[in-house]
């Protein structure tokens, strides 16, 4: 990879990480006068359908913002350094990847166990499906791509760049060689399945 494309890959995933980070926050700001709409009993089981989304969205942008430094050409100058995710720090993805399955299941039951009925369950179960398809999108296969090309690739079942990143980590059995589109027009290697980076 040259320099420009990993600076740009750079850039592109402190966007990511800053765009899961700024979905954290509005999520908890607006909670509050969605909970009120909801009533007494879709307020608790507001929180339950939210934990696992904002958990999973705190998981991503963490590991957006730190892939920047695993990136090649990431090391300071003069001192290169080998790309690829540490392995604590896929030890620890590994675990999250087994572990927010739990909190889904303990979240739903929850939710389903708080009272709520009628419009407010409805929208509590949407809220923890869409943190159950974060969870998929980030461990499990690729659902985010650009809306114009959503139904032409998410068919192919891509594996998400966080898992590949803890494979390579981990020593897990090679995967294929990945590609980035530069600003430049050309190509770029990068630890992504889908030909660029998630969003």
């Amino acid at each position: 990879m040259t320099a420009h494309g990993a600076a740009g890959l750079r850039r592109t995933y402190l966007n990511l990480g800053l765009g899961e980070l700024a979905a954290v926050v509005v999520f908890v700001v607006v909670r509050p006068g969605v909970a009120a709409r909801l009533g007494d009993d879709g307020g608790p089981a507001l929180w339950w359908a939210l934990t696992p989304l904002l958990v999973v969205l705190l998981q991503g942008s963490a590991y957006w913002l730190a892939a920047r430094s695993w990136l090649p050409g990431a090391g300071r100058s003069g001192s290169p350094r080998r790309p690829g995710m540490p392995r604590p720090a896929a030890l620890t993805y590994r675990a999250f990847r087994l572990l927010d399955p739990v909190l889904l299941a303990v979240c739903l039951a929850g939710l389903l166990l708080s009272g709520a009925t009628g419009g407010a369950l409805v929208v509590c179960l949407l809220v923890w499906a869409f943190g159950a398809l974060e969870y998929v999108n980030y461990f499990v296969v690729r659902l985010s791509y650009p809306v114009a090309r959503w139904f032409a690739l998410v068919g192919r079942r891509r594996t998400p760049a966080l898992v590949r990143d803890v494979a390579r980590a981990l020593g897990a059995p090679a995967v294929a060689a990945v590609v980035h589109p530069g600003a430049d027009g050309a190509v770029h290697p990068g630890p992504d399945a889908g030909g660029g980076v998630r969003r």
